[in-house]
């Protein structure tokens, strides 16, 4: 399995912007597509974004559709989540995840390898 550590996260207003990274390592990261979700607390984990091995197709939740763009960085073995016009609502633990299948469906089961997450909170 491919290993995942994310950054990015801390405390932020309301309106405000947060970049997300997750840094894979251990196995070839092109291989996968990529995911980024989150769980807020008593709340389900649910999916913000993926994106496919190549990039080219992503996907979005409503709820950051328009807010937030999923990008990676086959060189640098990273994903990314640029998240602008953030609001309360968005807080939550983000999880960067790796799908070894590629496939753009963005199940959540289909995602096998997952880092440690990093909060995210927003103020109001």
């Amino acid at each position: 399995q491919v290993q995942l550590v994310e950054s990015g996260g801390g405390l932020v207003q309301a309106g405000g912007s947060l970049r997300l990274s997750c840094a894979a390592s251990g196995r070839t990261f092109s291989n996968y597509a990529m995911g980024w979700f989150r769980q807020a607390p008593g709340k389900e984990r649910e999916i913000v974004a993926g994106i496919s091995r190549s990039g080219v197709s992503k996907y979005y939740a409503d709820s950051v559709k328009g807010r937030s763009t999923i990008s990676r960085d086959n060189a640098k073995n990273t994903v990314y989540l640029q998240m602008n016009s953030l609001k309360p609502e968005d807080t939550a633990v983000y999880y960067c995840a790796a799908d070894e299948s590629g496939s753009i469906a963005f199940r959540p089961e289909n995602f096998g390898s997952w880092g440690q997450g990093t909060q995210v909170t927003v103020s109001s």
